[in-house]
């Protein structure tokens, strides 16, 4: 694939606002308050704002021994504090809220249901929070963003505490799918609607691998920034799709997205939708997992091997693989976060059928469906929140404190409610405040010893498949931050691998660990990740780094429910 050209803007591993006046270099330091100063003083000092922050020259050459070395315990130790960290990122009065951001309806080519379906069905399931994703296509823009607005406000009304987001499924030009989604208010037709006419890749004939359609999928990202900046609406959220179900999502793609539109590109889906559909015929459609049971086509980026086009546990290979893209780009600095989804269209074994004499051409939709048919065990999806669950850490239960949270990386993902509840947090050990949660940054003393705590509550009830999910080990993920890197295709940090791995207890309703990395003197970021142990394997590079991952998974032969991880997003630690 053709490298696009990309525009470069501030990039730190701090969640940016929109923009906060912090890193907003056109702000003169007189207009900010005295904590905003010195924060600015520090970023500056690092590397992270200004020209340092283009050349990444502070961390080049920055080692990996504060992530490897470490010792664990299983109660906090005391000791000396002193730090500073990004108060956005402090556990506070978070609520973790759950959704599922890849949603279909009735005004999707491939789909069926009425939104009233999905956002009942998320109700029932457990979900807070839920975005109405139908496929960008020339009936959609052109018909369908209109049509199904009424029937978003209708289910807002009738479920008062479920919050309902418009949003797309973008084409991305030269790319694969991805979610975009606004803050309601009155401009977000509008605005969805110019975006879908004027920058989906199937709408505009912009979908080949050139580096041309690569710069239109950054000019549309720059639109969703600008509508922000002009606020038209509060907020706009992209996050890639399935990423490595194609291979067509190069790791250059995932730079320039991040680098065009820092307060809009924050993630991907680090396990995609469609989990029902490794379910083995004739019981289910005997596929892999998420449909991922693909091979390379000439569009795919050819540095990928042949095993990320599998599923790993249910998970992306991108996210799944320890030093992988995903660490890349953390190893980088680049908040860059994971969520899953359901990407329901049809659901596993459900009765319902398209609405009779549908014309979804002329109408931009199917006829609502029709129930008491035969059970679909072709279908490869589950209902929203019925499998698998983005829980996002939200300052309150409103649309803009979820866009924030999923924004600012707060933000932790499980299937099958493997466990019910996570807090992790990393501080200066013996610190006695809350800590610096997911997403965050933490400022330390040179030299300094960081405490990673990890408190779970385990599951206690069974969940939809009535099986009582088991945590048997959580694993400790750590590695060097070291700068940018200088080609933007590299998709591997060599320094990264898992530090600690903590075994659970049965018989349990609450564990709790603690990990310590003695004497920070290099920045580094840390993640936390945990499964039931049914299946795993050496990580695809090596047990030197991952000894005990998930397995790739078996096309036609891949029960999720046997198979249930979670995985939560980073945390950086800072050293100055």
């Amino acid at each position: 694939m053709g490298h696009g050209h990309h525009h470069h803007g501030h990039d730190v591993p701090f969640a940016p606002d929109d923009v906060p006046a912090v890193l907003d270099t056109s702000v003169p330091d007189s207009e900010l308050s005295p904590d905003e100063v010195t924060r600015r003083g520090f970023l500056r000092n690092a590397g992270l704002l200004g020209a340092g922050a283009a050349t990444g020259s502070v961390f080049a050459g920055a080692g990996a021994a504060s992530a490897d070395a470490g010792s664990s315990r299983s109660v906090a130790e005391g000791g000396d504090g002193g730090h500073r960290d990004d108060d956005r990122s402090r556990p506070g009065n978070l609520r973790w809220l759950a959704g599922d951001h890849h949603i279909h309806t009735q005004y999707s080519s491939d789909a069926m249901y009425r939104v009233i379906d999905q956002a009942q069905h998320a109700a029932a399931y457990g979900l807070d929070w839920m975005v109405v994703t139908d496929h960008g296509s020339v009936a959609h823009a052109k018909i369908g963003v209109d049509k199904v607005n009424p029937n978003i406000v209708a289910a807002r009304e009738e479920l008062p505490d479920m919050l309902i987001f418009q949003g797309l499924e973008w084409n991305i030009p030269a790319a694969e799918h991805g979610t975009v989604f606004v803050t309601p208010g009155r401009n977000e037709v509008a605005v969805l609607k110019e975006f879908e006419n004027a920058f989906d890749g199937t709408v505009t004939n912009t979908s080949g691998s050139t580096p041309a359609n690569e710069a239109h999928a950054i000019a549309g990202l720059n639109f969703l920034a600008d509508a922000v900046k002009r606020r038209r609406v509060e907020h706009a959220l992209f996050l890639a799709n399935h990423p490595a179900r194609r291979g067509v999502d190069s790791p250059h793609e995932f730079r320039g997205w991040r680098e065009a539109a820092p307060g809009v590109a924050v993630g991907m889906e680090g396990a995609p939708g469609h989990q029902a559909a490794g379910i083995p015929a004739p019981h289910g459609p005997g596929s892999g997992r998420g449909f991922y049971d693909n091979a390379p086509s000439a569009a795919s980026f050819p540095g990928y091997p042949l095993e990320s086009y599998r599923t790993w546990g249910g998970f992306d290979f991108f996210t799944a693989t320890v030093g992988g893209l995903w660490d890349s780009l953390l190893a980088e600095g680049r908040p860059w976060w994971v969520t899953a989804n359901s990407d329901a269209h049809t659901i596993y074994l459900d009765t319902a059928v398209r609405g009779p004499n549908s014309d979804f051409n002329a109408n931009g939709a199917y006829n609502d469906p029709v129930h008491g048919g035969v059970p679909n065990g072709a279908a490869g999806d589950f209902w929203p929140g019925y499998y698998s669950k983005t829980h996002v850490g939200a300052a309150g239960a409103s649309y803009r404190a979820v866009m924030e949270g999923i924004r600012d990386g707060r933000i932790w993902v499980d299937h099958g409610g493997l466990i019910r509840n996570l807090d992790v947090r990393v501080k200066v050990q013996g610190d006695r405040d809350g800590g610096t949660t997911l997403g965050g940054a933490l400022s330390v003393r040179r030299g300094s010893s960081v405490e990673l705590t990890i408190d779970i509550d385990l599951a206690t009830t069974p969940n939809w498949a009535q099986i009582l999910p088991v945590l048997t080990r959580v694993d400790v993920i750590a590695g060097a931050v070291t700068g940018p890197a200088a080609d933007k295709d590299v998709f591997t940090a060599p320094g990264t691998k898992v530090v600690k791995s903590f075994e659970v207890t049965a018989g349990k309703k609450r564990v709790s660990f603690t990990h310590r990395f003695p004497r920070v003197d290099a920045p580094f970021y840390v993640r936390v990740r945990g499964t039931d142990g049914n299946r795993t394997a050496a990580g695809f590079n090596g047990a030197a780094v991952d000894p005990v991952g998930p397995a790739m998974d078996v096309v036609g032969s891949a029960d999720p429910w046997g198979d249930l991880w979670f995985y939560a997003n980073p945390i950086w630690v800072l050293p100055r």
